[in-house]
């Protein structure tokens, strides 16, 4: 009897386990969430290759609609991993070279007039290498563009091209353009057709595609009130724009630096795409080769390679690979590691923004109880 018990027992807990765990890690994030404020969080989790967890907390709307785990979000800078992933499809097609000069391709002088010889590649673009910054601006081509602006030289730094980094949101709406130029498909329309589609993921770089309804509403929080401001730019239409929107060059509206709206699991899944070294559930997108190269940092400095940086500061002493995102109030994250195939997606559409070791601090503590409690464990 006492034996037949023991067995149910036993039998008992395995199945209840996996239901405790995630309580726990669950009850982990509602407290952190109680100490910091946070609108909402949506969460997902890979493990051994599989995508075993996905979870929303908080509000969509404030006080009004919870947060669903289906809910999309504009996810920022992670959105650059889809431009590079396209470029390195067109490479594979040798339709593209990341060694291509940056003037021929985009149809206008891009040179540092403090380097006029130096040739700025592709390749320099997308590792933030290209000694272009921000500081005219990032929303349309004209800021670099010597026929459109009298200040173009301010959109270069002191040093060459190629030897130094700075983090360059132009680089990647000009890549963009070279996209939209060298596929023949205008920049949304392609990553929805050959990365998208492909995978089985809803989502775009286009507003006016999606289901209104499922965007969760990204508010910023004033750290002095206290207050969260609902942040409408976000999944600003810009439906004049488009409307007027001149080929190979309009490419800046569906901002590829940014503007890509997906949920945490099907961000998961594509994840899980750059985890298998571009093979995806559904498809495979790109080449080992090419998914190698994206995750390889060229700049020591930084760990970055093509839209992808390693760090092994985010999960202390644990090497990952991937991307953050801030923009409008929400703060992203997109981490994985190749080898041991997990990887953990947490975006929030509003928190207090304060930063600790280089991470916004709900970010980081979200997924280390992701991390403890789903995968270490």
């Amino acid at each position: 009897m006492k034996k037949t018990i023991s067995v149910l027992f036993a039998l008992f807990f395995c199945l209840l386990a996996p239901l405790f765990a995630q309580n726990q890690q669950a009850e982990k994030i509602m407290l952190l969430m109680e100490e910091i404020p946070v609108m909402g969080l949506s969460v997902a989790v890979v493990k051994d290759g599989e995508l075993v967890y996905q979870e929303a907390f908080g509000w969509k709307e404030e006080n009004k609609v919870p947060l669903s785990s289906t809910d999309i979000f504009r996810i920022a800078s992670i959105s650059k991993s889809f431009s590079a992933t396209s470029i390195m499809q067109l490479v594979e097609q040798k339709k593209l070279s990341l060694e291509d000069d940056v003037s021929d391709l985009i149809g206008f002088k891009v040179r540092n007039p403090k380097f006029p010889e130096k040739v700025i590649t592709l390749k320099m673009l997308l590792s933030h290498t290209s000694s272009m910054n921000d500081s005219e601006g990032y929303f349309t081509l004209d800021a670099i563009n010597p026929a459109k602006n009298p200040n173009w030289k301010k959109a270069y730094n002191d040093y060459a091209p190629g030897e130094g980094y700075q983090y360059c949101n132009l680089a990647y709406n000009m890549t963009g353009t070279i996209i939209e130029k060298y596929s023949g498909e205008r920049f949304d329309h392609y990553i929805k057709n050959h990365i998208l589609d492909p995978l089985g993921l809803y989502g775009g770089f286009n507003v006016n595609d999606l289901d209104a309804s499922k965007f969760a509403n990204i508010y910023s929080f004033d750290t002095k009130t206290g207050e969260f401001t609902l942040s409408p730019a976000a999944y600003a239409p810009r439906k004049e724009e488009i409307a007027n929107y001149v080929e190979n060059y309009s490419t800046p509206i569906f901002s590829p630096t940014g503007g890509m709206k997906i949920s945490a699991p099907d961000l998961a899944r594509y994840m899980i795409m750059h985890m298998n070294y571009g093979k995806g559930e559904k498809a495979k997108i790109i080449k080992k080769k090419s998914s190698k190269i994206m995750q390889t940092p060229l700049s020591s400095n930084e760990n970055y390679g093509l839209a992808l940086w390693k760090t092994d500061k985010l999960i202390e002493g644990k090497m990952l690979t991937g991307h953050t995102g801030s923009a409008y109030g929400l703060y992203s994250a997109m981490f994985f590691d190749p080898q041991e195939k997990f990887g953990i997606v947490v975006m929030t559409n509003g928190c207090d923004p304060t930063y600790e070791n280089g991470y916004n601090k709900v970010i980081k503590e979200t997924v280390n109880i992701l991390y403890e409690e789903l995968i270490k464990n």
